[in-house]
């Protein structure tokens, strides 16, 4: 059954905004954009206006106290916003208000906006509007001193979009990130919903996050969920833009290039399955990466090799050691190498990277190698936002993929940081390499913990790597101490003791 009572949705069209807002913003109701300098108001108020008329065929007002209507214009336009073109459509009007609201008005508690009210009516009257968007209210709320007046003619505004049957976003400028809603306080009280956008600086970087305050009546998601500016289309909230449930599994097999790795899960990887492979340095993380790739281009598979700690020279030059030839699969066209560090922009902005190239490219293989750089720059809810929308991309596409990561901890994966285990959460396999310490010598080990949909081999196998490749071999048995980081002598010595007084582990 439905609510009769239930308030109508307007979508957005904002990537990912509807899913936070359970549908949209509240239909025929204002919403209150605040934010910091920078946070996006003013791209949250085109967008929202914009999106309603390529997506769903809404006239739109804009109403402009700041920057002037030739701004706006050359502005939108580099995110593929032709704004002059739905003017002349008589799909878009702007109504420029930066006139009447000047630094000549007096600021005597007394100036009437019922000849702006008159001009918004007649603007939506001629185009047919369903949006309208007010950009900003600063610049009525700091030309009177009586907040009274502010917020009886703000709510006359208000009245006024309602009584017009538009739903209306209305921006407003903030002065702290965590402190108020707005520089006055009055808005939230007047209009009927209200969303905050931040930019926080984090890490030495910047973080945009949005989150819904209030929606008058109306239900939607809480707490702050992270935003991203694409330069080719506007707003986008990671990771939800990305999540569109599918029934469909790939049944197919991919080889991981190493014939005895297949073996331990079962016959290779699904098709579309996303594989973490977690070990400390040295394990051999990027060698079986490089072979990942290699085994795609050999089955003619465009294949996508990104790399956060390096550059094309030095992958080449590691590659070419074990007998892999990158620049000849480059020019083939099946190989793209995406390389750079960490630290050169956001993870928002790197995921943004990918996509834009898996667009493109149309890759059937992916490798990122290494997660781990990017905890350098985000934290780690950040990080896992990123596995999160990234994995949508690649399912959606069916791109065999391989992630890998260095654990910090240096015992056993019961004592992985939890950022990993989340990680491995959301794959379809899990390959742990480590090393393994005796008295006499450090060798490596590989295991398969996680092979959803398959069978797979539970052993601790041995790995040796020299200048053919990887090779993986029997079983290991009596291992006194397995580790996942640097080898410490201590911890060498203490195995050493133990297996003295108790023997081999079992």
């Amino acid at each position: 059954m439905t609510d009769s009572n239930a308030i109508g949705r307007i979508p957005t069209g904002i990537d990912g905004f509807d899913h936070i807002a359970l549908g949209g913003l509240p239909a025929g109701r204002s919403t209150l954009v605040s934010g910091t300098t920078g946070s996006g108001k003013t791209l949250f108020a085109v967008e929202f206006l914009s999106r309603g008329i390529t997506r769903y065929n809404e006239p739109g007002v804009f109403v402009t106290f700041e920057e002037t209507a030739t701004d706006i214009r050359r502005n939108s336009a580099s995110l593929g916003f032709p704004i002059q073109l739905w003017e002349d459509e008589g799909k878009w009007a702007f109504v420029e208000a930066s006139g009447s609201i000047s630094e000549d008005t007096p600021a005597v508690g007394a100036y009437d906006f019922g000849a702006l009210v008159a001009r918004i009516e007649h603007a939506v009257r001629q185009t047919g509007a369903c949006r309208v968007a007010l950009d900003s209210l600063n610049a009525i709320s700091t030309r009177f001193t009586d907040i009274a007046v502010v917020r009886r003619e703000l709510f006359r505004v208000a009245s006024a979009l309602k009584a017009l049957g538009v739903t209306s976003v209305l921006t407003a400028e903030r002065p702290e990130e965590y402190d108020g809603v707005t520089r006055y306080g009055v808005e939230p009280f007047v209009l009927d919903n209200v969303i905050i956008l931040r930019n926080v600086l984090r890490q030495g970087r910047r973080t945009r996050t949005v989150e819904i305050v209030k929606f008058r009546g109306a239900p939607h998601r809480t707490g702050e969920w992270l935003f991203t500016i694409d330069p080719r289309g506007g707003i986008v909230v990671v990771p939800l833009a990305f999540l569109t449930p599918s029934d469909h599994a790939s049944l197919a097999r991919v080889s991981s290039g190493i014939p005895e790795l297949d073996e331990m899960c079962g016959g290779g990887f699904y098709r579309d399955a996303i594989v973490l492979m977690t070990g400390p340095p040295g394990t051999g993380k990027t060698l079986a990466s490089l072979r990942f790739t290699a085994a795609g281009v050999e089955a003619g598979e465009r294949c996508l090799l990104c790399t956060f700690d390096g550059t094309p020279g030095q992958l080449f030059r590691s590659a070419a050691g074990w007998g892999l030839d990158l620049k000849a699969m480059r020019a083939s066209g099946l190989l793209r190498v995406m390389s750079g560090y960490a630290e050169v922009m956001s993870p928002e902005d790197h995921f943004l990277r990918l996509r834009h190239a898996i667009e493109e490219f149309a890759p059937g293989r992916l490798v990122v190698d290494t997660l781990s750089a990017l905890e350098r720059v985000a934290a780690p809810r950040t990080l896992l936002d990123f596995v999160i929308a990234l994995g949508a991309v690649l399912r959606q596409n069916e791109i065999t993929t391989l992630l890998t990561g260095t654990p910090a901890g240096r015992v056993s994966s019961a004592n992985a940081p939890l950022i990993t285990s989340d990680i491995a959460g959301l794959s379809d396999v899990w390959i742990q390499l480590r090393y393994v310490e005796s008295p006499a010598e450090i060798r490596r080990a590989i295991a398969v913990l996680q092979a959803r949909g398959s069978a797979h081999d539970h052993s601790i196998r041995a790995l040796t790597i020299d200048g053919s490749g990887m090779h993986i071999g029997e079983p290991l048995s009596g291992v006194p101490h397995v580790s996942t980081g640097p080898v410490d002598p201590e911890i060498a010595r203490g195995a050493s003791e133990s297996e003295e007084t108790e023997g081999p582990a079992r």
